[in-house]
């Protein structure tokens, strides 16, 4: 059994423990969870001295057969259990286990249905990294849908006053996106078939779908056919479904509205799952699969993809900057910042998609870190209303201090991980050769402007919330607001080195995504004009 299957084995049988655990033993869950995320971060040290950032390709790599049914005579399909790594998903990885580190540390005052809570979040963890690793469509898809089931029940059971509504519209929105993408994955199958085989095998194996020398002559995405509907062909429609299917769990503008209301009402160690993980397999699929799979399409369509991306950066950034809630600012932010991803990828060059996928871990960092602050101080007051509090750092100096840097970081101030994904983002977008001059100036200045909004909304609320005498419209809250505890500095004083380490040691991420960048761009570079 190779590394990457231990890592989504040690949480699913942790959760069977759990489950064989009695209900009144809630310590237990907490501690088998703890021991479970612990092991995951051995593994992963274990799996990162094996991975070698300058080879080109798949490593650490598992295949076995899985799935084998004949259609008729001569005609198969075919899935395989395939994991393996690359310098965009080892990175990935490498953040969820330490996300999920300490999410089942901030999960220790949940004391609700604890058994159930911990049994659904070591699900979560498994899905998520296994979405990470599959190269199998199939199995992929499986890990995708296995993540919805987990996050409605956490929102649905363990979320806020409007908990049920906000579950039922994240299910409808992200159930509709994984039709979307069935659909495309159905299409895709039929029309593609495995390389170098006398027999008619339909594969789903990622990497032989990336070659379009594989595609079925006279299937429904064969060019040579030239299928249409509208002024459209059929392989621009399947484009098209995969990435509205991606982009919802993006999520981009227009399809972001349940992200707001989820992670309002989610408790505060679910929306760390969320923005950090769940988002940037919305990315990951868009970068990983629609773009290779269809290139010619999405090189075609690179101009719709940066409007995508500039509007959620600047629409984004004003709900942010309205939001009267400290939880729903992040998460307009988290829109925002996403839109960079977009934006990166977009620009169809090596720099640009570095950028993104140094975007992804970056907010991965930072996005947990702002979660958990808004939890410290819901968890004190029950109220995350910033317009009732001022003056913050004289009562809670430390958690003021940690405020700072972070929204700093996530503005995108030089020396933090967020000043070198934006960057790296920016001189992609305006570095762009295979469109028009206008395009690619228009997308370098509207996502520039959308920086300036985010460094006005962040600057503004620390200046509302944390500058000048303290006070507090709450009556019984003045008490409450005592500093971080040793607890809360564990869990937040390692994020912030990590932001820090990044923008000043870029290269440390740069040497494993580069190499993938290269690779990427030399795929879909014969498709550009």
């Amino acid at each position: 059994m190779g590394l990457l299957s231990l890592l989504i084995l040690v949480p699913v049988a942790t959760a069977l423990v759990i489950l064989a655990l009695p209900q009144s033993r809630p310590t237990f869950f907490r501690l088998f969870s703890l021991v479970a995320v612990s092991i995951q971060l051995m593994i992963l040290g274990a799996g990162w001295f094996r991975y070698n950032p300058n080879q080109t390709g798949m490593q650490l790599t598992e295949h076995y057969p899985w799935i084998e049914v004949v259609l008729r005579q001569g005609e198969r399909v075919h899935a395989d259990y395939l994991l393996a790594v690359d310098g965009m998903s080892a990175p990935l990885i490498a953040l969820s286990v330490v996300v999920m580190f300490i999410t089942v540390v901030a999960s220790f005052k949940i004391v609700n249905k604890t058994k159930s809570y911990f049994v659904l979040l070591m699900l979560l963890d498994a899905a998520v990294i296994g979405a990470f690793s599959a190269l199998d469509l199939l199995l992929f898809f499986l890990f995708f849908e296995f993540m919805l089931l987990p996050l409605y029940f956490l929102v649905g059971i363990w979320g806020g006053p409007r908990r049920e509504y906000a579950a039922v519209k994240f299910f409808l929105y992200t159930f509709f996106g994984s039709i979307l993408i069935l659909i495309g994955i159905i299409v895709i199958h039929i029309s593609f078939r495995s390389p170098g085989v006398a027999d008619l095998i339909h594969t789903f194996n990622i990497l032989e779908l990336q070659d379009q020398s594989n595609i079925i002559v006279g299937s429904f995405l064969d060019s040579a056919r030239a299928y249409s509907w509208g002024p459209l062909t059929a392989r621009m429609w399947v484009f098209i479904l995969l990435f509205i299917g991606f982009a919802i769990k993006l999520p981009s503008v227009p399809f972001h509205t349940w992200l707001p209301d989820a992670h309002v009402e989610a408790p505060t160690p679910v929306s760390v799952v969320l923005a950090a993980l769940v988002l940037k397999v919305g990315a990951y699929g868009i970068i990983r699969f629609t773009l290779p799979i269809f290139p010619g399409e999405a090189a075609a369509s690179s101009t719709v993809l940066g409007l995508f991306a500039v509007i959620s950066i600047i629409y984004g950034a004003l709900n942010a900057m309205a939001s009267k809630d400290f939880k729903r600012l992040i998460a307009y932010s988290s829109v925002s910042h996403m839109g960079f991803v977009l934006l990166g990828v977009a620009s169809f060059n090596e720099t640009g998609l570095s950028g993104a996928v140094f975007q992804l871990v970056s907010h991965g960092i930072l996005t947990t870190l702002l979660f958990l602050l808004a939890g410290v101080l819901y968890d004190r007051t029950s109220d995350r209303t910033i317009s009732n509090y001022s003056g913050l750092s004289i009562k809670m100096p430390k958690y003021g201090s940690i405020v700072l840097v972070t929204s700093m970081a996530s503005l995108g101030l030089p020396a933090f991980s967020g000043f070198i994904a934006e960057w790296l983002v920016l001189t992609g977008a305006f570095d762009q050769t295979h469109l028009p001059d206008y395009v690619p100036q228009w997308m370098g200045f509207a996502a520039t402007f959308g920086l300036l909004l985010g460094a006005a909304y962040f600057i503004w609320t620390y200046q509302r919330m944390f500058l000048g005498a303290f006070g507090t419209t709450l009556t019984t809250a003045k008490d409450e607001l005592t500093d971080l505890y040793s607890r809360e500095m564990v869990m937040l004083v390692p994020l912030v080195v990590m932001t820090l380490l990044l923008g000043i040691f870029p290269q440390t991420l740069l040497q494993y995504i580069n190499t993938f960048a290269s690779a990427w761009f030399n795929q879909v570079s014969p498709y550009l004009n």
